[in-house]
């Protein structure tokens, strides 16, 4: 029992604030500080060039965790009749990756600028037979319209910048459909990470934008299980990820000290 109370004091970010605040996922800092990259967004070897890389292993694993047969992935649209909801979607460098399978996707940022240029670049790639929906919203107030709706609810380098963590997970699972996966990239809280991840990547190679992660909202691998299991979830994968700023690749590896992906179904 004391183990358990640990890792409750670990996930559940306490609201400091009086009980009569509403409770929210927003932390303004984090979402305001990525409107300083905007006109580079879509630049592949712009200042988030590593967020266009990693779709070379985080559409996949979206994918495989969605489909259940062999046929589908030979299939280039494998995911078609899918209904996603790509959180925090930013300027849509996932959420157009992910309807190019056939996916019906919405997009949802609570940074209107980011909204706004993931729609204009939607609009104007002809490649998109199929386009994105984005929505200038919280998932908090998102998932209260749409409950129980989607196949699948992705949240990409996310959660990382999120206030209230346990608000977002329960708000991410109520949009998601019984049997549905969710899916989450995440920075690992870890020593390691903190050189590496932050330190390194941020401040001495110029990886990816100085400031981009607080060390101190970081969870890890079990933290997040923790959180998504006591929510009605099985957590059915976890994988290390690994970037190499030299080559802009990314790669699947068994340690999750620096980042890791997470694939839960949500229970009946």
């Amino acid at each position: 029992m004391p183990y358990i109370g640990k890792i409750y004091r670990l996930v559940n970010l306490r609201n400091e604030s009086s009980s009569n605040t509403k409770r929210t996922t927003i932390d303004k800092p984090n979402v305001e500080k990525f409107t300083k990259i905007l006109q580079e967004w879509w630049d592949p070897n712009g200042p988030i060039k590593a967020l266009h890389a990693m779709n070379l292993v985080r559409v996949p694993f979206v994918r495989d965790g969605l489909i259940q047969c062999a046929q589908n992935e030979r299939n280039i649209k494998p995911l078609k009749d899918k209904k996603l909801l790509d959180v925090g979607c930013g300027g849509g460098i996932l959420s157009e990756a992910l309807s190019k399978l056939g996916a019906e996707v919405t997009g949802i940022d609570a940074n209107k600028e980011l909204v706004q240029l993931a729609q204009y670049h939607s609009n104007m790639n002809d490649e998109l037979n199929l386009k994105p929906k984005y929505q200038y919203t919280t998932i908090e107030d998102h998932s209260k319209d749409f409950s129980n709706y989607y196949d699948g609810v992705v949240a990409s380098e996310v959660i990382e910048h999120i206030k209230d963590k346990e608000l977002f997970v329960k708000s991410c699972l109520q949009a998601l459909k019984p049997e549905g996966r969710i899916f989450f990239t995440t920075p690992t809280r870890s020593r390691l990470c903190k050189i590496f991840g932050i330190w390194i990547a941020e401040y001495v190679m110029n990886a990816i934008p100085k400031g981009t992660h607080q060390y101190d909202m970081l969870m890890t691998p079990i933290e997040l299980t923790f959180l998504l299991e006591r929510n009605n979830c099985h957590v059915e994968i976890i994988n290390g990820l690994v970037y190499n700023p030299c080559t802009n690749k990314w790669d699947l590896i068994r340690s999750q000290q620096l980042l890791f992906a997470l694939q839960a179904v949500k229970l009946e």
